[in-house]
């Protein structure tokens, strides 16, 4: 809901009957729509959304001058655009690396995700962060295998150690690996089984402001939120339903209106 003399006459009605304001946290992903898809979305959602992810290798093989087209979607409307892990991890493997970086500042791409999902990654966090900064990038570090399976107490202190490191060399945040499942990945033991405890030693450990929860659909989209409020970060959302993880956040879905933290606050004069 914006501010201000020009507020919509929507966001005045949502004012009126007590839905809180949420900030921009829902961060979808583009695994390769068309140009008119994504711009459509940007149109009617951006102003939602705290980044959008272009994802895995698509916008290296599709038309450069459409790849151009979207990135530039996003980032017209003061978006981070984010390129995905994989291609990081592909370029050094590669020995590709700084070729990869200037690729993505010439592209215009605000932010790179970095990791070690499905390879190793010998560098140290200090020299990953110098490079990307040299070209004008940010860095995000994703904690978590791709193949790993759930976290473990083990495998969590692992993560919140090497993500410190990270933290300190200049990462930006952190990306909470779920896959295209979160089943059986990450923090998930099947679809909306979210392992709570781990959450939590990650929030605490990191904070949510830099903690991005990939969420890649309702069952887990909605478990997040129960669990951590309206304001928690989602990633790897599809553009298609940024708008049903908004209105869960506000509390205007039929399932978030039935609990206390979302549901929007009684109005004015209520009895109670």
């Amino acid at each position: 809901m914006s501010t201000g003399p020009e507020r919509s006459i929507t966001a005045r009605y949502l004012e009126r009957i007590g839905v809180r304001e949420t900030p921009r946290a829902t961060c979808p992903f583009d695994p390769g729509y068309d140009l008119a898809t994504l711009e459509g979305h940007m149109e009617q959602s951006g102003h939602l959304m705290g980044s959008v992810k272009i994802s895995m290798a698509c916008w290296m093989v599709a038309a450069e001058s459409v790849s151009r087209r979207k990135i530039r979607a996003v980032t017209r409307l003061g978006i981070p655009a984010v390129a995905g892990g994989g291609p990081f991890e592909v370029a050094v493997a590669q020995h590709a690396l700084p070729a990869y970086l200037d690729l993505c500042a010439d592209m215009g791409i605000t932010r790179i995700e970095c990791g070690e999902g499905f390879t190793g990654l010998k560098l140290r966090p200090e020299e990953v962060v110098g490079l990307a900064r040299e070209r004008g990038l940010e860095v995000e570090f994703e904690l978590g295998e791709k193949h790993a399976g759930r976290f473990t107490d083990e495998a969590t202190d692992e993560l919140i150690a090497n993500g410190k490191r990270w933290l300190q060399a200049g990462a930006v945040r952190f990306v909470v690996e779920a896959r295209e499942s979160a089943e059986d990945v990450g923090l998930f033991v099947a679809p909306g089984g979210l392992d709570a405890r781990q959450a939590d030693r990650l929030a605490e450990a990191f904070g949510l402001e830099q903690l991005l929860f990939e969420a890649p659909n309702k069952a887990s989209q909605f478990a997040l939120i129960d669990h951590f409020g309206p304001n928690v970060q989602l990633g790897n959302v599809r553009l298609e339903e940024v708008l049903r993880v908004e209105i869960y956040r506000r509390g205007l879905h039929s399932d978030a209106f039935r609990r206390s933290g979302l549901r929007p606050r009684p109005p004015a004069g209520a009895a109670a």
